[in-house]
């Protein structure tokens, strides 16, 4: 029997849910959903909720729908461990070698310019090619692959 789901949500708990959505905009090229109807944009609607809940998430999605939805929700605790969930962000998909690690290095440069921070490359083995292990803004670690 088939499975009925459809689409998958990532989430990514964080402090700053919006600095963190942007982010990842910038990064995948996303955008943020459409302001709810009745208000023209997101600052005027979250200023209809207490005070609390203004800034408690956010989201970035794929404009052609392809992609996951990326939901960003604040929490009080800060970031401890290394994730057991990560993305991959797929910018090399069939290069290999010099050519595969000039691409790398690239992203990475723009990815950095934006607030990502470059962890360590991991060389191509027998098994392998070469990507290179990131963090976003606040520190959750991705792969460009």
């Amino acid at each position: 029997m088939a499975s009925p789901i459809k689409q998958v949500q990532v989430t990514f708990d964080c402090a700053e849910p919006r600095r963190v959505a942007r982010f990842w905009c910038e990064a995948l090229g996303y955008v943020p959903p459409p302001s709810p109807e009745g208000f023209d944009s997101w600052d005027d609607y979250e200023q209809t909720l207490p005070e609390e809940q203004r800034g408690a998430w956010a989201v970035a999605q794929d404009p052609t729908g392809a992609g996951p939805r990326l939901y960003f929700q604040r929490v009080p605790e800060s970031k401890v461990a290394k994730n057991r969930v990560h993305l991959d962000v797929r910018v090399v998909t069939g290069l290999v070698g010099e050519e595969r690690l000039a691409v790398l290095a690239s992203e990475s440069a723009r990815l950095e310019a934006l607030g990502a921070k470059r962890v360590r490359l991991m060389l191509a083995d027998e098994e392998n090619e070469s990507c290179l292990v990131m963090q976003d803004v606040e520190g959750n670690e991705f792969c460009l692959d």
